[in-house]
């Protein structure tokens, strides 16, 4: 089963970085890291560029480069990494809080933290469901096969963040195609840099909207008019990069969370029946879901600003790193049997960091849990015999974006 593929059957690339995943078990991470993990865990390689980069693949070593001060996430800090020409182009012109370090970083983040508490959150849980249930009776009315990527998966996350920030949802096809668009690796500089200036000007504009009248503050965009850009406490351009990123991060990452997490159960029937039958195993389950598939791939590219001790390897100031997630979520130092699918996995399982690590840990992840516990906590009742509808080797996925997922999962029941 696509589950319990070895890692050691799978042929590697080169020191060539990033690592393709291979053909034969497209669940896993790269075979590569687990590879190096063995002989050299923090590894010398090559980027796209030609500049050397350094890799770390052990979970300790990923937590000490994201915890030191000694690593800057800003890509103006000389040496900063990057894994193709169009990450280049979007880091290096598009800044936002998440590629700011201390103390700027923190001052931008504060803006938006109970925004993301989670008794507001709790509170778009009944938004949730209601979304959920609807789409669902929707697949349901129109009879297998269904798409469910395209029919729940990728419209559920769409339709809570644009209820939370306040964007029109009818605008969704257009902006999820922007925000497809700046994920992929493989587009072009310009055509990443139009997307980019696209969404910037879609955000722009709703947002001065909000600033002439933001009403009672129902929206989180309306909220940052009434009590930071109104009173000058925040930039309009600075705002408008935080609506992108929330906007981006809001639906891209779950709506491939759910697509893949959704795609193991199915490949391990016996998990489906466990969680039909205890459904307190959920929370357990999507924590797994987390550690396991590790989606945004490609993150936590850092560069030291100063010489720094890290796993006994010297290195030098402005020397980049990544710090790859799905690197640290299947070291066996902290998991055992990294590479198995197991949603009763002990505690450990929620020590993953699938939301990365230190200062930088994403904000949303409140949201995602949100929902996805609620898709899991419902859809099995709804479709107990839900299945796939094609071969597993049929399958298609996205290989060539920041955030690693599906094309399409077709299912029926």
């Amino acid at each position: 089963m696509a589950n319990d593929t070895s890692t050691q059957s799978c042929p590697f690339d080169n020191d060539t970085f990033p690592w393709p995943r291979a053909a034969e078990c497209p669940l896993h991470p790269p075979p590569r890291y687990a590879v190096v993990r063995e002989s050299d865990p923090i590894k010398r390689v090559k980027a796209w560029d030609g500049s050397d980069v350094w890799v770390v693949t052990k979970m300790k070593d990923f937590r000490d480069v994201l915890t030191s001060p000694h690593f800057s996430a800003s890509p103006e800090t000389h040496g900063y990494p990057s894994v193709s020409p169009a990450r280049a182009a979007q880091s290096k012109s598009y800044q936002t809080f998440i590629t700011m370090d201390p103390p700027e970083h923190g001052q931008y983040r504060r803006t938006l933290t109970k925004e993301f508490m989670m008794k507001r959150i709790d509170e778009l849980r009944p938004f949730v469901q209601e979304t959920l249930d609807a789409l669902l009776e929707q697949i349901i009315g129109k009879g297998a096969p269904a798409d469910f990527i395209q029919d729940v998966a990728l419209p559920l996350p769409s339709m809570v963040i644009s209820i939370m920030l306040g964007v029109p949802y009818q605008d969704h096809a257009r902006l999820q195609q922007l925000s497809s668009n700046r994920m992929n690796l493989d587009i072009s500089p310009e055509l990443l840099r139009q997307s980019a200036q696209e969404m910037e000007q879609y955000i722009d504009c709703l947002l001065r909207e909000k600033e002439r009248d933001p009403g009672e503050g129902k929206d989180l965009l309306s909220r940052l008019a009434i009590e930071w850009i109104n009173p000058g406490k925040l930039s309009h351009a600075d705002a408008v990069q935080m609506g992108v990123l929330l906007y981006l991060a809001g639906h891209e990452t779950t709506a491939n969370q759910i697509g893949l997490g959704l795609l193991s159960l199915l490949e391990d029937p016996g998990q489906v029946k466990a969680l039909i039958a205890d459904p307190s195993l959920v929370k357990g389950a999507v924590e797994e879901m987390l550690r396991f598939h590790s989606i945004t791939h490609m993150n936590s590219a850092r560069v030291a600003t100063a010489d720094v001790m890290i796993g006994g390897q010297l290195i030098r100031k402005g020397e980049g790193v990544f710090a790859p997630v799905q690197a640290a979520n299947h070291d066996p130092e902290a998991f055992p049997e990294p590479d198995r699918f197991d949603i009763r996995r002990d505690g450990k399982g929620a020590s993953h960091v699938a939301f990365s690590f230190g200062v930088h840990q994403c904000l949303g992840q409140p949201l995602a849990r949100l929902e996805l516990q609620v898709l899991f906590e419902t859809l099995f009742k709804r479709l107990p015999t839900l299945r796939l509808a094609v071969p597993f080797d049929a399958l298609e996925f996205k290989r060539n974006g920041n955030v690693f997922g599906l094309v399409s999962l077709p299912v029926e029941w």
